[in-house]
């Protein structure tokens, strides 16, 4: 009987003609595919891991998060089919010039509407950095949940230890279960990037968006702003 992953990895190759590849490291491969009868560029990511945040979002359609169009997992490895995003990364924007208070705010709070859909599927992101955020038109789109997880009742600490290092809450290193403070903690740093360059134990921003970064990047989960809408209420 085949399976769905290997279903899916067959019509990738039947269907689709492979134009680059995205990434590529010993845990994951991304790569842009494009539809051999339509011409619709997609995005195909395989990766070790679960695939069951990409399955949860496959009934969602948020302006400020991709397509999920397939989802598939087995062995401990995950294969998903999803809407490319045409627009530019954050990390490359910000290599020519920060953010004014203005453009920064409406990056973080395209972020905060796409997190309330996400944190709703009681799943955390986990990885958000500028990497992982692509600016299309006026649109911020969070990308890339292959770190992502559901959060789980009763366990005390994340079964694997994901993030990237300086945007990553403390509690996604042992310390306790990630949940959604932990995407305001790294959505803290973000702004504060954006807004001077730098990580905010090094120069925090000025005024009362510099007060709200401090919020975000409490060591306490606790002291933190309880939900992505109560930081989008004061920004």
């Amino acid at each position: 009987m085949t399976s769905v992953y290997d279903f899916l990895t067959a019509q990738i190759e039947t269907e689709f003609l492979t134009e680059k590849q995205l990434r590529h490291t010993q845990r994951s491969s991304v790569l842009l595919l494009r539809h051999k009868t339509s011409g619709k560029p997609y995005v195909f990511r395989t990766f070790e891991g679960s695939a069951e945040v990409y399955r949860k979002l496959l009934q969602v359609r948020c302006p400020y998060l991709p397509w999920v169009y397939e989802a598939a997992q087995q062995d401990g490895r995950a294969a998903v089919l999803e809407e490319f995003i045409q627009g530019d990364t954050l990390q490359d924007l910000l290599t020519a010039a920060n953010f004014s208070q203005e453009q920064a705010k409406a990056v973080i709070e395209d972020l905060c509407r796409a997190l309330w859909v996400l944190h709703g599927l009681g799943a955390v992101h986990r990885d958000i950095k500028p990497q992982n955020i692509i600016l299309r038109g006026k649109d911020a789109v969070l990308i890339d949940f292959d770190a992502s997880r559901v959060t789980k009742k009763g366990s005390e600490t994340d079964t694997r230890v994901l993030g990237t290092a300086g945007f990553a809450a403390p509690e996604q290193f042992g310390m306790s279960q990630t949940d959604g403070r932990a995407d305001i903690y790294s959505l803290g740093v973000l702004l504060n990037v954006m807004l001077t360059g730098s990580h905010p134990s090094k120069k925090l921003a000025a005024g009362r968006l510099g007060r709200i970064i401090q919020k975000c990047t409490m060591i306490d989960p606790k002291s933190r702003y309880r939900s992505v809408l109560h930081l989008l209420e004061d920004l």
